[in-house]
């Protein structure tokens, strides 16, 4: 994975689920991370879910044993901001998506960090104009949207601002690289970058059929699971119209795009749960019910699904 040197000293702002994942991605590809959390408590769980993830690893053969005691010293935590920016070069701040939490961080970050020191943003989908809006050198900020988990999946969209310099791009793509990360450019600011606006439209539409009667919660799911997502890993949408026909793509995009949901908030069924407070897995109830058991199954099969298309790009 590290064929370049290393030359970024890396900082992670916030250890949360994103904060302590994408740590452990650095550590795991031979960087050296220091790693800022809110409290004792929070780095804590960071550390038991990196251990977690470590024995994971271990136990697919993607890591041996006698690695992660070295993995695992290249992570320092601490709970003093100044501590961890200190002699940093590349800053990726992973807060709670929380538009004036990131603007005063990031402008603490500004007058704490060296001036050629890149200022990232984790962002799922806020505004990278709106985030660094009270930045003096909005030229080295860039955003770096990881997606969960940051140490299985490879995705990194990167998102700059007019003023961001070649240079930070650049420096941004070689440390993904060495990372082991497949980045996109996302060329116009839009809410929600490319991902999550393709994961939403296909929620949206999910909500509507589940909504509207057409089909039950698990066939809904299964015709993603056993249907299309079987062949996303290696053709997305544009890729697999081109190989279907796009006569043949166009043809039934004219008479199915309108009567497609095209909503403009969520579904009152998602709203109800919400409601009632069944939040999903981390409340023990959503669309389905979220007993211990089956939250371990499914984030073990989750796993091992992602490590084998892990192990999979490493053979590339």
């Amino acid at each position: 994975m590290n064929k370049l040197p290393i030359m970024e000293k890396l900082t992670i702002i916030g250890c949360g689920t994103m904060g302590h994942s994408i740590a452990l991605n650095a550590a795991c590809a031979g960087i050296s991370v220091k790693v800022a959390g809110m409290d004792e408590a929070e780095i804590g769980r960071a550390k038991a879910g990196i251990a977690a993830k470590l024995d994971v690893l271990v136990q697919h053969g993607v890591l041996t044993a006698t690695a992660l005691p070295e993995i695992q010293e290249r992570i320092f935590f601490s709970t003093q901001l100044t501590e961890v920016v200190k002699d940093s070069t590349f800053v990726i701040e992973a807060v709670p998506e929380s538009l004036a939490l990131k603007q005063s961080l990031f402008c603490q970050l500004e007058n704490l960090c060296a001036a050629d020191t890149i200022l990232a943003s984790n962002t799922s989908g806020l505004s990278a104009s709106q985030i660094a809006e009270h930045l003096q050198h909005q030229d080295r900020f860039i955003i770096t949207h990881f997606w969960n988990p940051a140490h299985l999946v490879p995705l990194v969209e990167l998102c700059c601002l007019p003023a961001t310099t070649p240079e930070v791009l650049k420096r941004t793509n070689t440390l993904l690289a060495q990372m082991g990360k497949k980045t996109i450019h996302i060329k116009k600011e839009i809410p929600g970058f490319v991902g999550n606006r393709l994961q939403y439209a296909l929620l949206r539409e999910a909500q509507h059929l589940l909504e509207a009667g057409v089909a039950s919660k698990e066939d809904i799911d299964a015709a993603v699971t056993f249907g299309l997502g079987r062949r996303l890993p290696v053709t997305g949408p544009l890729l697999s119209a081109d190989m279907g026909g796009l006569d043949v793509f166009a043809a039934i995009s004219n008479y199915l795009f309108p009567s497609l949901s095209n909503a403009s908030c969520t579904s009152s069924m998602l709203e109800q749960l919400v409601q009632e407070g069944k939040l999903g897995s981390k409340s023990g109830a959503g669309y389905y019910e979220w007993p211990d058991a089956v939250q371990t199954a499914i984030n073990t099969q989750r796993e091992t699904v992602l490590i084998h298309f892990l192990k999979q790009d490493k053979d590339r």
